[in-house]
């Protein structure tokens, strides 16, 4: 509700509809489009492909992790007000990025080979 009482309907909203706070989601999707979109067309021609091939591949790519983003930071998020996440879930989902990132990078070398 906003100062005259009035729903705010412009915030991010998790599945049961409770309001999310969209830094961590803004931040991640800049991120995922500063990383996509400049090294992406760089190794997409470093492949072989041509440049709208490369841009296009790229663009698909930043679509994807927005869409992952999305889904974790704001649809299956919890409450503001519900306290800290307990570490065993934290920790798995540090472990995942742990090895995305490792898969990333795998992938970024092997143009070099």
């Amino acid at each position: 509700m906003d100062q005259r009482g009035r729903r705010d309907d412009r915030r991010l909203r998790n599945r049961r509809g409770d309001p999310v706070d969209p830094v961590p989601f803004v931040v991640c999707v800049c991120l995922a489009f500063m990383f996509t979109m400049s090294v992406g067309p760089l190794y997409g021609l470093a492949y072989g492909l041509s440049l709208a091939w490369s841009i296009a591949l790229s663009t698909l790519g930043f679509c994807a992790l927005a869409l992952v983003a999305y889904r974790q930071l704001v649809r299956s998020a919890p409450p503001i007000d519900a306290g800290p996440l307990p570490v065993e879930p934290r920790f798995v989902r540090l472990a995942y990025v742990a090895i995305g990132l490792g898969v990333a990078l795998v992938g970024l070398t092997l143009p070099l080979f």
